[in-house]
C-alpha cells in the first residue's frame, strides 16, 4: 500500500516499504535475539558456502508480514515467508505453497490444494489450518496493513490439504492476490504471539532466520525442508540495512555487500565498477494527489489545469537518468491493465491550464497550495516549477508524521507513488475505489467505475475478454479527479558479477536457480 517515509534522492519517492509501518505507529522496542558482531568483510567465513550479502535499503521495519504489508519490504521478507502463490516472469500467479486450485462454476469460491509433507520452520505443519489462521489473522488482527486486500473473502474451511475460500463475490482475482505481497503465510503457532513473531519470523520460506537485530541486520540460512529446496543454491543469507546511497556502491566494489538495490543516480557508477545491473521490471507509478473535497480542488476545471500544467518527461529527464517513462497511468506501458486508448489523455498544456484556471473564477498566484510530504523529494520542487508557470503557488511542508494526515484524507495536495499489486483490480481499487488507501478524496470515486472493476473480478484471467475487460476498468479509473500520474520506473539492483543473472519477475525478487560463485 504505502510508500517509503525516507526516499533517498533522486530516487522515486515514498516507495512501498516503510511508510505502511509507521502509519500504524508501532515499532520494535526490544531486541530479543543476539546482537550481531560487525562483520566487515565476507559473511561466508561465519557459515561456509555461497553467501548473499544483500544492502537494502527497504530493510524490513516489521517480520510480522500482517503488520509489515504489502510495500515493497515484501521481498526481504520472502526469504522467510512463502505464500500460496507466487509471480512467473509473466506476472501470472504460480504454485508456491499451494501446488494448485480450482474455482466453483460461479466463481465465488476457490479451493487451494496444498504441497504434501510441509512444515514451518518450527515443525508446525502446513496444512490448510495455516492458510485459515494467516488470512483470519491479516483480516482481524488490531494493527493488520493487509485487512484493506482481502475484503472479497468471506470465510475459509480447511479440511487437510484443502484450504476452501468463500468470497463475497465473484472474483477470478484470488489467486493473483494471495502471492507474496499479501499473504506470506507465517506459522499459526508463532503467530499465536504477533509481537513475539515480530521479532523471531517463522515461516515455510527458502531460508530462516538465525539472528535478527531490529532495523540493522539479519542472518538467514538456507531452509533444508523448503519446498523447492533442490534449487535453492544459496546457504548463508546477510541481509544489512543499507547506509547512505553514496556509499553503497563502494561496498559493493570492497565486498562489503554483493547485492544492493541502488537509485537510478548510482547506476553508471556501478557499471564503471564492474558491477552488473539488473534492471527489474515492476509496477511502479508515481502520482500527484488530489483532494477533491477541499477547495479549489472541489472545482473540476481547477483539477483539470493541474492535469495539463504537468510536464511528465520532465519528471523522467530530471529524476530516472533515463531509466524511467512518463506514465498518465498507474501501471507501466505494455502491462496488461495499461489502457492505449487513455495514453495521451491530458497531454502537457501549459495555455490551456491557464486557461482553466481562469474559467474557474481564479488569477495568476491566488491560488496558493501547501504539498505535504513525508520528506525532501526533488519530486515535490518539479511540481511546484510546473504549477507556478501556470499561476500556482505551492508551498513545499515536509511533515514526518505524514502518514497520519494522508491516511485520514486531510491533506489537500501530497506525492505518492506504490509497487502496485500483483492483482491488477487491486492496484485499481487502492487508487480509485472509494476506500482506497491511495485515493486521498475518499469516499469519491470516478463515475462507472464500480461496475468496471466488477465486471474486471467476474473475468476469468484465461478468458479472451480479460485484457479488454481490464483495461476498461484502467480507463474508467483514471476519470478520476483524485490522483494525476506522473512516471514509472523499474527497480535498480547491483551486485557482483559472481551472483549469476536473477528471474525478471515483476517487482518479485525471486531467487530459484541464483548460483553465487567466486568473486
Amino acid at each position: 500500500m504505502p510508500g517509503r517515509l525516507t526516499p533517498r534522492s533522486p530516487r522515486t519517492a515514498f516507495r512501498p516499504g516503510r511508510l505502511r509501518a509507521a502509519a500504524l505507529g508501532t515499532a520494535l522496542a526490544t531486541v530479543l535475539v543476539p546482537a550481531l558482531s560487525a562483520c566487515g568483510g565476507d559473511a561466508s567465513t561465519a557459515g561456509g558456502g555461497a553467501t548473499l550479502k544483500w544492502a537494502s535499503s527497504y530493510f524490513p521495519t516489521h517480520w510480522d508480514p500482517v503488520v509489515g504489508g504489502s510495500g515493497a519490504q515484501f521481498r526481504e521478507l520472502a526469504l522467510v515467508y512463502a505464500s500460496l502463490t507466487r509471480t512467473d516472469a509473466t506476472g501470472k500467479a504460480v504454485p508456491d505453497l499451494a501446488k494448485s486450485w480450482e474455482y466453483n462454476a460461479k466463481g465465488d469460491q476457490i479451493t487451494f490444494h496444498l504441497r504434501p509433507g510441509l512444515t514451518f520452520s518450527d515443525g508446525t505443519p502446513v496444512d490448510a489450518t495455516a492458510v485459515k489462521a494467516a488470512i483470519v489473522r491479516a483480516q482481524k488482527q488490531k494493527n493488520s496493513a493487509l485487512f484493506g486486500d482481502l475484503t472479497s473473502i468471506k470465510s475459509v474451511d480447511a479440511d487437510g490439504l484443502e484450504a476452501v475460500l468463500h468470497l463475497s463475490q465473484v472474483d477470478y482475482q484470488i489467486p493473483q492476490l494471495l502471492g507474496e505481497r499479501v499473504l506470506q503465510i507465517a506459522s499459526p503457532k508463532a503467530a499465536a504471539s504477533p509481537t513475539k513473531l515480530d521479532q523471531n519470523p517463522v515461516g515455510a520460506g527458502p531460508f530462516t532466520v538465525t539472528q535478527l537485530v531490529p532495523g540493522t541486520k539479519v542472518l538467514l540460512k538456507k531452509n533444508p525442508d523448503y519446498w523447492d529446496a533442490k534449487n535453492i543454491h544459496i546457504d548463508n543469507v546477510e541481509l544489512t540495512s543499507a547506509p547512505d546511497a553514496a556509499t553503497v556502491v563502494s561496498g559493493l566494489q570492497t565486498g562489503v555487500y554483493n547485492f544492493a538495490d541502488i537509485a537510478p543516480s548510482q547506476a553508471e557508477a556501478a557499471k564503471k565498477a564492474g558491477l552488473d545491473v539488473f534492471v527489474q521490471p515492476g509496477f511502479n507509478a508515481n502520482n500527484i494527489s488530489l483532494n477533491v473535497n477541499k477547495a479549489p480542488f472541489n472545482n473540476a476545471k481547477v483539477v483539470d489545469a493541474v492535469r495539463y500544467a504537468i510536464n511528465r518527461q520532465e519528471f523522467v529527464d530530471k529524476l530516472t537518468f533515463g531509466y524511467g517513462t512518463a506514465t498518465n497511468q498507474p501501471f507501466p506501458k505494455g502491462y496488461v491493465a495499461y489502457d492505449p486508448q487513455s495514453a495521451n489523455d491530458y497531454a502537457y498544456d501549459p495555455a490551456k491550464s491557464k486557461q482553466l484556471l481562469s474559467e474557474a473564477g481564479y488569477r495568476a498566484g491566488q491560488i496558493k497550495l501547501d504539498l505535504v510530504i513525508p520528506a525532501e523529494d526533488p519530486q515535490a520542487e518539479v511540481v511546484q516549477a510546473q504549477l507556478a508557470k501556470v499561476g500556482i503557488t505551492v508551498d513545499i511542508k515536509v511533515d514526518k508524521n505524514w502518514a497520519t494526515p494522508f491516511f485520514a484524507k486531510d491533506l489537500t495536495l501530497s506525492l505518492y507513488g506504490t509497487t502496485g499489486r500483483d492483482s491488477a483490480a487491486q492496484t485499481l481499487t487502492a487508487h480509485f475505489g472509494p476506500n482506497g488507501p491511495l485515493n486521498l478524496s475518499s469516499p469519491y470515486e470516478p463515475s462507472g467505475f464500480e461496475a468496471a472493476i466488477a465486471k474486471v473480478r467476474q473475468t476469468p484471467l484465461d478468458s479472451p475478454d480479460y485484457t479488454k475487460v481490464l483495461q476498461a476498468a484502467t480507463r474508467a479509473g483514471l476519470e478520476s479527479k483524485a490522483l494525476v500520474f506522473t512516471y514509472s520506473s523499474p527497480n535498480l539492483i547491483a551486485k557482483s558479477k559472481s551472483i549469476s543473472a536473477l528471474p525478471k519477475n515483476p517487482a518479485h525478487i525471486d531467487w530459484t536457480g541464483v548460483t553465487i560463485g567466486a568473486n
